[in-house]
């Protein structure tokens, strides 16, 4: 009865100071709007937002610090299912969800919807298949689980590994988030955007572990959800009238498939010029094709006798008395840039051929599915978008920084409840950004498409000071009117730029940076954090030193954070890939290495050691090489397996994971008694172990 007097109390502080909390955040949205109206400059702006959001977060990280191995681990396990969700919300909607998902949208269209049904359904397996069990198991991770379960240090070895690599591909993508939105809004360099976002990720998760994780990731929500809703409801109002973005979507649509329409007419004066740049980019793609099939003939002769044509027109230029500078620059550069071998040639050329083909297709329809030339390729996109939802689902219920939240929580009842507001919280932003999507490219085309070069908006040359990838203009058929065919835009900028683009206050586009931020540093937090209690509890605490003292354990937690981090910095200055494909691969990792071991370890009293070995290891090396094979990160270009993207490795490994564990485990001898009883105890509720 005092428990229960005891948690009631503390979810009514939690409540009132989340409540004060969130209307000081609106208080300082609209100083912000006042200064901004008062003159003051957008880059002092932009630091006030994302310097007070990472002081905020800083605050609670200091104000959370604690020593106790439960409080850092777990969180005390008291963490109401309300706020259990909030926080399990903001740890889910990364970079990827906030960034990425409306420009994924936006790019794809139709094909794009498989990201918001892979992984809102996946929430529907984490309630039912895991979630409640794993949390009346009742430990501190998800290799402890699997330790306990299958029995010996091999099987929590190899989940330690599955882990480490499933976080450390998605905390990649965190900080590339982070690195973006620092760069673009303080001037820094990307690179040393990423490691000065760093420091507001170490400082949240570095002294108080999952306590203070979790509470600045419920300040987090607040924030990104806040930030989310208010430029799409923005343009909703401005282009129709209706406050409800998802009411307005329809109208919108309707209004972008006409303007796609129209710039696929030949016979219309926009349709022709973007047809003359389509046209222009089809000669640029054959020249590209021609010198690739010359090198494939003539080799380093002929790489040669290319470099030294380039090196004669550039002196021929240069000893022309009224040359023009810019030509003879421009001479000199094609000269510098040129390929130093064969291998670096047909990588460029490819890499131009391919970038020049893409740009000659005609638009295509926002609301087709599986848009596509003929049968066959519209096969292929039909297939890799059932592939993708799947991976996205049973990669959802597999992640391990994801399942770790469901041990916070105070009761198995809790824990299913918590499920429930988790998949409540992520709605919210995924309903919502179909119609950001079809906003933010009606703005695109009606805004920016037609308007002449002479006249950029200073968010085009801003962004493609960042990263020419992410945003690029450049006057293809020399008419100086922008052509839709000559935009290079990026779906991680899509979010970030679009209250730019619609002309919206510079405070809204500040606060929707600081949105962005705090879903990235929110679950940066949690994939660090994971790594390194994987490290610390589950390697140097189970395996090494067993009696190893809390201040100890510790102290070799929060240093192993500081290593990960870094380094997971340094490898994110490298800018390895796009923000959704790195997330993506983090949840075919986690689909292949742990859901089946999972899901057997608490439906199958006959999965055993072997099994788990078996399937976790099989699954995980066969997504791991499938996606070392195919995607062009790597170098090797093999052919891809019945026309599966590398992002959906994951359905491939799941099979041979499952496949694993089951004749694994029936080959060998059934596991003892003791871990039959574990999974009823884990299995049926009780009074006494609900708790």
């Amino acid at each position: 009865m005092a428990a229960t007097q005891s948690n009631a109390q503390f979810f009514s502080q939690l409540k009132r100071y989340y409540t004060f909390y969130t209307g000081g955040f609106i208080a300082f949205v609209i100083f912000v709007a006042i200064l901004e109206q008062m003159g003051v400059p957008n880059k002092v702006l932009g630091y006030m937002f994302l310097g007070a959001t990472i002081l905020l977060y800083a605050g609670i990280g200091i104000m959370s610090k604690t020593a106790d191995v439960s409080e850092y681990y777990v969180a005390g396990r008291r963490v109401p299912a309300l706020f259990n969700g909030m926080a399990t919300g903001a740890d889910w909607m990364s970079a990827a969800s906030f960034i990425g998902m409306a420009g994924t949208l936006y790019l794809s269209g139709y094909d794009g919807l498989a990201f918001v049904l892979g992984w809102t359904g996946g929430y529907c397996l984490v309630a039912l298949l895991l979630a409640p069990y794993l949390r009346k198991f009742g430990q501190f991770t998800i290799p402890d689980f699997l330790g306990a379960r299958y029995g010996g240090n091999i099987p929590r070895s190899i989940g330690v590994f599955a882990a480490i690599l499933c976080s450390f591909t998605y905390v990649i993508a965190q900080i590339y988030g982070v690195g973006l939105i620092t760069s673009r809004f303080t001037g820094l360099e990307f690179s040393v955007g990423v490691f000065v976002g760093l420091g507001g990720i170490l400082v949240c998760s570095f002294l108080g572990g999952m306590r203070a994780v979790t509470w600045t990731q419920v300040a987090q929500y607040i924030i990104l959800i806040v930030a989310y809703m208010i430029p799409v409801v923005w343009l909703s109002v401005k282009h129709t009238g209706n406050p409800v973005p998802q009411v307005a979507y329809g109208y919108v649509l309707e209004k972008v498939t006409a303007r796609e329409k129209v710039l696929n007419d030949p016979t219309t004066p926009d349709g022709a010029r973007e047809a003359e740049v389509r046209a222009i980019f089809k000669q640029r793609q054959e020249a590209s094709e021609a010198k690739l099939a010359a090198l494939a003939a003539g080799g380093d002769a002929y790489l040669a006798e290319e470099k030294a044509k380039l090196a004669k027109d550039a002196a021929d230029l240069k000893a022309k008395p009224e040359a023009d500078p810019k030509a003879v620059a421009a001479a000199d550069k094609a000269l510098a840039d040129f390929p130093a071998d064969a291998a670096a040639a047909k990588a460029a050329w490819k890499k131009a051929a391919d970038g020049a083909k893409a740009k000659t297709a005609p638009i295509a329809s926002h609301a087709e599915p599986f848009a596509g030339k003929d049968d066959a390729a519209r096969d292929k996109k039909r297939k890799n978008f059932l592939a993708l939802v799947l991976c996205l689902m049973v990669g959802t219920a597999a992640l391990p920084h994801i399942l770790m939240r469901y041990y916070t929580t105070p009761s198995v009842s809790e824990a299913r409840k918590s499920v429930f507001w988790s998949l409540f919280f992520i709605f919210l932003l995924y309903f919502t950004a179909p119609a950001l999507a079809v906003l933010a490219k009606f703005d695109i085309y009606t805004l920016l498409v037609g308007s002449s070069f002479s006249e950029l908006p200073s968010w085009v040359s801003a962004w493609a000071s960042v990263d020419k990838t992410l945003m690029s203009i450049t006057d293809i058929n020399k008419d100086g009117i922008v052509q839709l065919a000559e935009i290079t835009i990026g779906g991680d900028l899509i979010v970030l730029a679009t209250p730019e683009i619609a002309g919206l206050p510079y405070v809204i586009t500040g606060l929707v940076a600081a949105g962005g931020l705090a879903a990235a540093l929110s679950t940066a937090d949690g994939l660090l954090l994971t790594i390194a209690n994987a490290l610390s509890h589950d390697v140097y605490y189970k395996m090494i030193d067993p009696h190893a003292p809390t201040t100890r354990r510790l102290a070799i937690s929060k240093g192993l954070l500081l290593v990960v981090a870094l380094l997971a910095a340094y490898v994110t200055s490298l800018k390895p890939g796009d923000i959704l494909f790195l997330v993506g691969a983090a949840f075919s990792l986690a689909a292949s290495a742990f859901f089946p071991a999972l899901a057997l370890g608490v439906f199958w009293k006959r999965a055993n050691k072997m099994g788990a070995i078996l399937g976790m290891v099989g699954g995980l090396g066969t997504c791991m090489y499938y996606m070392y094979i195919t995607y062009p990160f790597f170098g090797v270009n093999a052919p891809l397996w019945w026309d599966i993207n590398p992002i959906s490795a994951g359905i491939f490994g799941m099979p041979v994971g499952f496949a694993g564990v089951i004749i694994g485990s029936l080959l060998t001898a059934a596991p003892s008694k003791e871990i039959q009883e574990l999974v009823d105890h884990v299995r049926y509720p009780n009074l006494e172990g609900n708790a």
